[in-house]
């Protein structure tokens, strides 16, 4: 069977159902509708001449053929919009569809409510932003780029561009400590309740300056950072945390830094990118934001608000 040159339509529609997982969410995503997609999508696979996606009344899944194709198709059209911007030196505003994968809390504690001055600033860039606190492969998964935070990332063939620091402070509230056994050094931590953010529930350390890594057996564990600040509040336990998870509890009092002298040092974030292509503008523009906003005065006063806390340390 003699295979067709697919048309970029038809790869759109079938990188979107892929995406989405629905053939209705793609739909609404190009703006077109649900029966064009089908469309689109059966024609593609004729013109390939191999079934692509597996369809049920409920779900949709990708096949074999169908994933290697979809990784092809991201590059090509990647590359398409690459080269449109490229030979569009005259529109400088950034346009188009931007997938980013963010952690979970720093999305929600940090970038929520600093992102509407980026949406103002960027009215045609069509954000798709995909919170999940797993190490997303974001070739594989379609998206542009991704936000990590980490004292040191892991070796990869991705293009990583710091764009700040985040300190980490042991934090809880004033009640807690009323009760609590003394707590003078990192090793008085054994006695008490600690409350640990961990992705995959293996054991956590807690790398606190001046001691030996504590390996830390708490007796609640979460994959986000955010649903502690209720525990915390309520005086269960304590935490090592990002500072943007609590640091306006800590300005307000109602939680407090202890063992400061102590305090890890910063985590690093980062915005990672695929080296396969050029910085497109609406990534660059992204991470120009997110960088710009973790320098200014004002992001340094909201974080750095925690009791005369040190600047943190670069790595």
């Amino acid at each position: 069977m003699t295979t067709q040159r697919p048309s970029l339509p038809a790869m759109h529609a079938f990188r979107r159902v892929v995406e989405q997982q629905s053939f209705g969410a793609a739909a609404r995503s190009l703006q077109i509708t649900g029966g064009s997609v089908s469309k689109l999508v059966a024609q593609l696979e004729r013109d390939l001449g191999v079934r692509l996606l597996h369809r049920t009344t409920r779900s949709v899944s990708v096949t074999a053929e169908g994933r290697a194709f979809y990784l092809d198709a991201v590059r090509i059209l990647d590359d398409v919009d690459a080269a449109a911007e490229a030979v569009s030196r005259g529109a400088a505003t950034p346009a188009g569809r931007l997938r980013v994968s963010l952690p979970t809390s720093f999305a929600l504690a940090w970038l929520a409510a600093r992102l509407p001055a980026f949406v103002r600033a960027h009215p045609q860039i069509e954000l798709d932003l995909a919170l999940n606190d797993r190490y997303v492969d974001i070739v594989h998964e379609g998206f542009d780029c991704a936000i990590r935070i980490a004292t040191q990332l892991p070796d990869s063939t991705l293009v990583a561009r710091r764009l700040g620091s985040v300190q980490r402070l042991l934090v809880t509230a004033p009640a807690y400590l009323e009760l609590a056994p003394p707590l003078a050094t990192p090793q008085d931590l054994g006695a008490h309740a600690c409350l640990v953010y961990t992705q995959d529930g293996g054991p956590v350390d807690w790398p606190l300056h001046g001691a030996a890594p504590l390996r830390i057996d708490g007796f609640f564990r979460v994959n986000n950072s955010v649903m502690l600040r209720e525990l915390l509040l309520a005086g269960l336990g304590l935490t090592l945390t990002p500072d943007f998870v609590v640091a306006d509890l800590v300005a307000a009092g109602r939680l407090v830094e202890v063992l400061p002298a102590h305090r890890p040092a910063p985590h690093s974030v980062y915005g990672v990118f695929a080296p396969s292509r050029q910085l497109s503008r609406r990534v660059g523009a992204f991470l120009d934001f997110v960088a710009g906003q973790m320098a200014s005065p004002a992001t340094m006063a909201t974080t750095g608000a925690v009791q005369g806390a040190p600047r943190g340390r670069r790595n």
